[in-house]
């Protein structure tokens, strides 16, 4: 009989880690019956829909349109939704990706309902509870029957937290999968002719972590940082829908817009925004995912938090943890453009293949 799987997407993220799992899934029909669900955590075109049909993933078969709310809200109605699907579906497992809202609640809702969890990016730690996304991370984990993991410190963090080791699997890095396979096809983006750009004489920037932009102190912070690296070298910024109401609610918004060099346009799709990175001299970013994306591109990224969850990036691959200190930012900034930045190498495992070690995993176990 086919085990019966549902795999969760919720997010931006989600999407991008799903679509290596779907098409290694489809491989197996004669074992799995999967059914897709998404939870509508993000429920913009451009922040969900435009990523299924760039990664060429199927439609959800379940769409729960959660949308927005606080993270307690959101969660719990992501619970309750998902309850009910979960009752009519009767999976044998649910596989949950990353680290969103829609990652716990299911999560939880699998767990007290007798069904099996599997968790891709699993052990990843920041080691800073006041990320909601830490605290899924660990509540995820902490259910899960099968946990696969992305680098050799989530086995270690694993560890010191004594999860049974017969439940880890190290696979590899999944987003890695999507951005290897697509790699033909964003080197056709017409983006940089559509905002006229030349190859490497540009910047990217996204930030949307509310330590980052939910407060007029670190808006300021960052405007000055904007100004004076926008003076060497033109930065776009595609601005995620929260952020640029957050910054509009600040009263940063002209602001921004009014710095030379600093070009601010809407969400990109996949395909768009990888091409942007990829072609472009540095990026400066908030984001967990780009962190992985600049190393296997060989593009230097400067992460401004305090703390990264992702520590290959820094230790072997082209990310330099930052924080919003304007000094070693500028500094960076002008390593970067003399080309003196470090060239990182690619981590264990990151080679296009996690999505079939995981459904192997699947196959000799569920």
């Amino acid at each position: 009989m086919k085990k019966r799987i549902v795999i969760v997407a919720g997010a931006r993220p989600n999407f991008i880690k799903i679509a290596p799992l779907i098409h290694e899934l489809k491989k197996y029909d004669d074992c799995f019956n999967v059914t897709l669900l998404h939870t509508g955590q993000h429920y913009d075109f451009q922040m969900s829909e435009v990523f299924f049909q760039n990664l060429n993933i199927p439609s959800p078969d379940i769409f729960l349109d959660i949308r927005s709310g606080s993270h307690a809200v959101q969660t719990a109605r992501i619970m309750v939704a998902f309850e009910e699907a979960i009752l009519k579906e009767r999976p044998d497992l649910v596989v949950v990706v990353g680290d969103v809202n829609s990652t716990l609640a299911c999560s939880i809702v699998a767990s007290k309902s007798g069904v099996s969890i599997a968790h891709v990016e699993a052990g990843l730690r920041s080691f800073d509870r006041a990320m909601p996304e830490e605290i899924n991370r660990i509540v995820t984990d902490s259910l899960s029957d099968y946990l696969f993991v992305n680098e050799e410190s989530g086995l270690k963090n694993l560890e010191k937290e004594n999860v049974n080791s017969d439940k880890i699997y190290f696979v590899g890095n999944i987003m890695i999968d999507t951005l290897l396979r697509n790699l033909p096809i964003i080197g056709r983006s017409e983006i940089l002719d559509k905002l006229n750009l030349n190859s490497r004489e540009y910047s990217v920037v996204t930030l949307h972590r509310p330590g980052n932009v939910d407060s007029s102190e670190t808006l300021s912070e960052i405007f000055d940082v904007l100004s004076t690296i926008s003076r060497k070298i033109k930065i776009i910024y595609p601005l995620h829908p929260r952020t640029m109401k957050t910054i509009s609610d600040h009263g940063f918004f002209e602001k921004f817009k009014n710095i030379d060099g600093l070009v601010m346009i809407e969400p990109l799709g996949y395909i768009d925004f990888i091409k942007l990175v990829k072609d472009s001299r540095f990026v400066i970013t908030d984001s967990g995912g780009i962190q992985e994306e600049t190393t296997v591109l060989k593009i230097p990224c400067l992460t401004m938090r305090e703390n990264t969850e992702r520590p290959v990036t820094i230790t072997k691959g082209t990310n330099y943890m930052v924080g919003r200190d304007r000094k070693k930012i500028i500094q960076l900034t002008d390593v970067i453009l003399n080309n003196e930045a470090k060239e990182g190498t690619i981590p264990e495992l990151w080679d296009g293949k996690t999505g079939e070690r995981i459904v192997r995993v699947l196959v000799e176990n569920l």
